[in-house]
């Protein structure tokens, strides 16, 4: 099966201090298709997610080598402008963080930093993100209570919203339905595999069940180093790798 690559990693490794948790990473991901990383706890998988927007550039102590393309552009190189990949990338992480403001202002606070003060602009912007999160018809009617009164589901819903409203070109999800109940998560699953029309979308999860259900792609990550990545369906029913077979069968965690 062929797939038009969006990120292409180039031997990566990153080191936190002394040690070394990404080692000699090489794959690409594939454009508008939904890639899950999985692995046991502390591989790496976080590490390698936090790559593509530079978060991992926070962290004290880090190094890191190689080269992370991002539509064709180096974004580890010195000279790359942070801001501009982050504004391609929206990030959802396992615990949603709504501003403290209301459900409108939440989604209109990107597109109004961005220079977007038509009211009508952004009423329009508003409605098509809610929408595209799945959350629109649930919160139509109270756009002006603050963010804080939704179920921890819809604030998900609602950051999603908020990435989307800044027009990422990519999603990148850390366990993002880890901390929801299963109807918030289907709600989550769902979008995803809708949005998957319009963005590339790349997950972590620990949930091999929810890689099984809505991946295209994956990648499986152990102690740091990859062991191979492919389609789901090859990965799941033919792995190449006997370390892959014992994760996926529950003999390893």
């Amino acid at each position: 099966m062929d797939y038009q690559t969006h990120i292409s990693v180039q031997n990566l490794n990153v080191h936190y201090g002394n040690q070394q948790v990404l080692k000699n990473i090489t794959l690409n991901i594939p454009d508008r298709k939904i890639t899950a990383i999985i692995g046991p706890s502390g591989c790496g998988k976080t590490t390698l997610l936090k790559s593509f927007n530079r978060l991992i550039d926070s962290v004290e102590g880090v190094k890191i080598s190689g080269r992370v393309l991002v539509d064709d552009e180096n974004i580890l190189d010195p000279k790359t402008e942070v801001t501009h990949i982050r504004k391609k990338m929206g990030l959802l992480l396992q615990k949603p963080y709504p501003l403290p403001m209301s459900i409108y202002d939440n989604v209109a606070y990107g597109p109004r930093i961005h220079g977007i003060k038509n009211k009508k602009q952004l009423d329009e912007i508003v409605e098509r993100f809610l929408t595209k999160a799945s959350l629109w018809d649930e919160v139509k009617e109270r756009l002006s209570q603050p963010a804080s009164m939704l179920s921890v589901g819809q604030q998900q819903r609602l950051c999603l919203a908020r990435g989307l409203a800044v027009e990422p070109e990519i999603i990148l999800g850390d366990e993002p339905t880890s901390a929801l109940d299963p109807q918030s998560s289907q709600r989550i699953e769902h979008a995803f595999i809708e949005l998957k029309q319009d963005y590339t979308i790349v997950i972590v999860t620990h949930i091999l069940r929810q890689a099984r259900r809505m991946a295209d792609y994956v990648v499986f990550l152990y102690l740091g180093e990859l062991i191979e990545h492919g389609p789901a369906w090859d990965i799941f029913n033919n792995p190449k790798q006997a370390i892959t077979r014992e994760y996926i069968k529950g003999l390893i965690s």
